[in-house]
């Protein structure tokens, strides 16, 4: 049984000894460490863990980790990752004043990325996104959720969710993949709207399950996007197939998209920019995690999330980085981390909560994901020398992964 044994650590952060399946509200500021502390993995789990004093002697290799700190990979479960092409045109239009919804409306946006998405092979797609699923592991993710969206017509979902069952076969962390066949209307049915809706529900979706290429079921409900009549469809239609829902909504307005996901017994609600009470009453009385995507506000300019109120209203809040090429052209959780505490006054604690166990349990993976424990999946990082943990966040343009640990083993890079 090869083992591994990480010696002289600062702190060991999220090091549970009663496992949690979710962090929420106040409990959010709680964070188990071990300080001076080593961690032995067996095989690709977590075998023991403790202070120094209590060391084994030895394993068949030893890392010393002497000022730095142990971490439980991040857990991103709201990305789309596989896409043809980067989206900095709109980049500058938007430095001239033009608005993310005046871009969508003249061909831009996800429909530009459709239209790119639909001329790539699929082997150029793979290799791509291969490349953006490195990325992001050696930023410290080990699970991570990647949603189609840019195909929205049959064929072009397909291969999106093809690529998706691809790398899900030779990737080294876990991928949760989500069918988006409503992230926009295309403009070939831009009048045609019950058509498209139509088109999901009885071509794209019975393929998708037939073929087993998705786990959950997504839908942009938004101003200018899909109405909630149309969520409910899609959203209960997935439910039949087996695909259970996630849902965009109220990035750009109170749309109703809170209240449908939860009504609809979403795993998550993601975006979340425009909340208000009744938005966080109606998630009081479910079981839906509120996701929030900081970098996509940043990158947009738009408003924040409210996750002081969510929190203080005994909410488990969620971070991902929405790693998108449109409005959050990055993968770094570690960023998001220090957006979530700049602007929306999440303690340090809280955000290390947030993106890691939480995010776990956004995509069901929190049994094996998103802290330490035992028996565990041993997905982790070593990072730079730092002060304190404050300092991660703190230090935002920073990267503070050192060493990348995956299944028991150091990533080779």
């Amino acid at each position: 049984m090869p083992s591994l044994l990480i010696r002289n650590i600062k702190t060991l952060v999220q090091a549970e000894t009663s496992p949690r399946s979710v962090a929420r509200g106040s409990d959010m500021a709680v964070l188990p460490v071990v300080h001076d502390a080593f961690l032995l993995l067996e095989n690709d789990r977590i075998a023991a863990f403790g202070t120094m004093e209590k060391c084994p002697e030895r394993a068949d290799k030893t890392l010393d980790a002497a000022g730095r700190m142990v971490f439980p990979s991040w857990c991103d479960s709201h990305t789309h990752i596989v896409f043809a092409a980067t989206r900095e045109e709109e980049f500058t239009d938007r430095i001239r004043g033009m608005s993310y919804e005046e871009i969508a409306r003249r061909g831009g946006g996800i429909l530009n990325s459709a239209n790119r998405l639909q001329q790539m092979p699929e082997e150029e797609l793979y290799e791509s996104a291969w490349q953006r699923l490195r990325e992001v592991i050696g930023f410290g993710t080990g699970a991570i959720e990647i949603k189609s969206g840019y195909g929205l017509t049959v064929e072009s979902e397909l291969k999106m969710l093809r690529v998706i069952q691809k790398m899900k076969s030779v990737s080294p962390i876990p991928i949760k993949a989500t069918f988006l066949g409503a992230h926009a209307i295309p403009a070939d049915y831009k009048h045609r709207r019950k058509e498209y809706v139509d088109l999901v529900v009885q071509q794209m979706m019975p393929k998708v399950a037939e073929a087993g290429l998705a786990d959950y079921c997504d839908v942009f409900c938004d101003r200018g996007f899909f109405t909630v009549e149309e969520t409910e469809r899609i959203l209960q239609a997935g439910w039949m197939y087996g695909l259970k829902p996630k849902i965009h909504a109220n990035e750009l307005d109170y749309s109703g998209g809170v209240q449908v996901g939860i009504a609809n017994h979403a795993i998550s609600v993601d975006h979340l920019e425009y909340t208000g009470d009744a938005e966080i009453a109606a998630l009081q009385k479910g079981h839906t995690l509120p996701t929030l995507l900081p970098s996509c506000a940043f990158f947009l300019g738009i408003p924040y999330a409210p996750a002081r109120q969510m929190i203080d209203a005994g909410l488990p809040v969620v971070l991902a980085t929405d790693y998108n090429p449109g409005s959050s052209p990055s993968g770094r959780m570690s960023f998001v981390v220090s957006l979530a505490c700049i602007k929306m006054k999440m303690l340090p604690e809280e955000a290390i909560n947030a993106a890691t166990l939480n995010g776990a349990r956004a995509m069901e993976l929190e049994a094996d994901y998103g802290t330490i424990a035992l028996g565990k999946k041993a997905n982790l990082f070593i990072t730079k020398p730092v002060g304190s943990l404050a300092q991660l966040p703190y230090s935002f343009g920073n990267d503070p992964v050192d060493t990348v640990i995956l299944n028991g083993k150091v990533w080779d890079h």
